[in-house]
């Protein structure tokens, strides 16, 4: 493993079961949304939509779980949802999922088809390691609001990730900072995805396979190592 990737036992008595499926990526080839990515996307809604059937993401057993652990470190989880359950929602409404880059439409339709929240990060911008955390409250959250950037400070014991820098992701998995996002640029990256009971870990295990064999397929040659789960 070239990366440092840790979990603070804050967070581990926090949710206790929290597991996470990292993958390591090299030499891999991003660009503009394209129809082959479009079309994953469209895929996912289809088995979202059959995997909920009828019933709204929240109502979703994992989903409900990521709300109660929103709730335990102080967040309104109906207003700041984590990634999963907010692209869910908007797969199923009429302006549908967005397409940003292939490698993020990549791990945007496996979030959706799995109903798991996943992340991704460039690897050669993380500063140092990567760690949950809860946050002190005086860390920086370098983020953008109306086309500027600005500097948020998370509240005393959110749980967010970072680096050496300061806050990747915000309130866990609700708003990742554009400092470390993928670009059109990135050839290196981490992948999270994440999971909490009742989701069995061999669930987010297929989760995290299919996305490693999405992007060996989108981009031939590269290395892309899937890390047990932790």
């Amino acid at each position: 493993m070239t990366f440092t990737l840790t979990v603070s036992d804050e967070v581990r008595a926090l949710a206790p079961g929290f597991t996470h499926v990292a993958i390591e990526a090299h030499g891999l080839v991003n660009g503009p949304s394209t129809d082959a990515t479009a079309a994953l996307l469209d895929d996912a809604t289809r088995r979202l939509a059959a995997r909920l059937d009828g019933r709204a993401p929240h109502e979703d057993p994992h989903m409900a779980a990521w709300r109660a652990a929103y709730t335990d470190f102080g967040a309104k989880p109906s207003r700041t949802r984590n990634s999963a359950e907010a692209l869910a929602r908007r797969a199923l409404s009429d302006a549908g999922l967005p397409r940003i880059n292939a490698l993020v439409d990549l791990y945007n339709a496996i979030s959706v088809a799995h109903l798991v929240p996943v992340g991704g990060e460039d690897l050669d911008l993380i500063q140092g390691a990567m760690r949950l955390v809860r946050a002190a409250g005086g860390e920086e959250f370098v983020t953008a609001a109306q086309g500027a950037e600005t500097v948020e400070r998370p509240d005393a014991g959110e749980v967010v990730w970072r680096d050496d820098a300061g806050v990747t992701c915000r309130r866990w998995n609700w708003r990742q900072g554009p400092r470390t996002r993928l670009t059109e640029e990135s050839v290196s990256a981490l992948f999270l995805l994440e999971s909490l009971p009742p989701m069995p870990v061999t669930e987010v295990e297929r989760a995290g396979a299919e996305l490693a064999e999405l992007l060996e397929k989108f981009s031939p040659g590269a290395r892309v190592t899937v890390h047990a789960p932790a």
